[in-house]
């Protein structure tokens, strides 16, 4: 059987594996992290994720899309929050009974890495960091604690990230057009916890307190806490965020209800600790090289988060990369080709309306 080799153990490479695992072909995914599963903290984006029926409907393909939904919360309507801290408006997503999922980045990523290991033909590779790629030759190069090691396949996919290495190492490639954006925005990742063994607040809405140039917003997850965010541009992190006092007062200030519930502790702890994290957006084409190498999820099209649609689209690619496999009777290097000409233009649409989304 063909041989493919997955860069990244995240999302988008986790459920390539999945994918590939049940095709049958032998199947190595290589990732610079330890295993997740054996993590206390794992370094990198956290924001709850938004499983809307892209997605789904990629997990439906390899059997995953039952459980996975079950992990997670409903999610009906947005919730905005007026900054007297009193009055709601609710917004209905769709018709009654239509809904997105609020679901936890680790434990989904940990459940496809669990799920791909059931195989006999899949091998997973922690603690190895890329360090260049050869299309023509079909051939990866990684450094582990020090070693060089040089892994060959017949297909060779880069889901390593927005930060790709693989990437990184085809920018000279002829013809290669890449852009990528950092908006003014940067984010702070916060929690509410449970009051008195229930929710906070209201489970199945995603909670919004948007304030002109900036936004908190709120998802629960299964445990009965909220993964709550704050996105505003760095200049005002700068301006009234810089200590303990000025983010009291700023979340007392435009937040009143939400910050009664995140509590001061909390609040100064995060801001003393963490930094404002940069969000960017990123454009590839083409995502094929060499009819062997094939750029997915952020690597091809990392876009900000305001559209709720990221891990969707690497999801999405995941579900289009197998059916044109299909299309093709197993042909690699058709199937790369046809496959890049189809997907570039939908990754830059849902790029630009992600970032419409995020300019209103």
């Amino acid at each position: 059987m063909p041989k493919v080799i997955i860069a990244g153990a995240g999302l988008v490479g986790a459920l390539n594996a999945c994918f590939f695992a049940k095709r049958g072909w032998d199947v190595e995914v290589y990732e610079f992290r330890k295993d997740i599963r054996q993590m206390e903290h794992v370094q990198g984006r956290s924001i709850n994720l938004a499983l809307s029926h892209r997605g789904k409907s990629a997990l439906e393909a390899v059997g995953l899309k039952e459980y996975i939904v079950t992990q997670g919360v409903e999610m009906h309507a947005r919730l905005i929050h007026d900054i007297d801290g009193k009055t709601i408006h609710r917004q209905p997503y769709g018709q009654p009974g239509e809904h997105i999922v609020s679901i936890n980045r680790r434990h989904l990523n940990e459940v496809m890495i669990t799920e791909a290991e059931k195989f006999p033909n899949v091998r997973f590779f922690f603690e190895y960091k890329v360090v260049k790629a050869d299309p023509k030759a079909g051939c990866v190069t990684f450094n582990h604690v020090g070693n060089i090691i040089e892994s060959k396949g017949d297909l060779i996919l880069a889901c390593d990230g927005a930060h790709s290495a693989i990437r990184r190492s085809l920018m000279a490639y002829p013809l290669f057009q890449y852009s990528q954006e950092y908006i003014e925005h940067g984010y702070v990742e916060l929690n509410i916890l449970p009051l008195n063994n229930d929710y906070a607040l209201e489970p199945n809405v995603f909670h919004i307190w948007p304030r002109g140039n900036f936004t908190l917003i709120a998802l629960a997850n299964r445990d009965k806490t909220f993964t709550v965010t704050i996105f505003a541009p760095f200049e005002l992190f700068e301006k009234e965020m810089y200590d303990d006092s000025s983010v009291l007062g700023f979340f007392q200030k435009y937040f009143p209800d939400a910050f009664n519930l995140l509590g001061n502790e909390h609040l100064t702890e995060t801001f003393r600790r963490v930094k404002p994290l940069p969000l960017i957006s990123i454009k590839s084409e083409p995502h094929s090289f060499e009819r062997k190498i094939l750029l997915m999820g952020d690597a091809a099209h990392s876009m900000v988060p305001f559209y709720g649609q990221g891990m969707n689209a690497g999801f999405e690619d995941c579900l289009v990369l197998s059916e044109i496999l299909d299309e093709f009777d197993g042909n690699i290097g058709a199937t790369l080709d046809a496959y890049s000409k189809r997907r570039c233009l939908d990754a830059h649409s849902i790029n630009d309306l992600a970032m419409y989304n995020y300019n209103e």
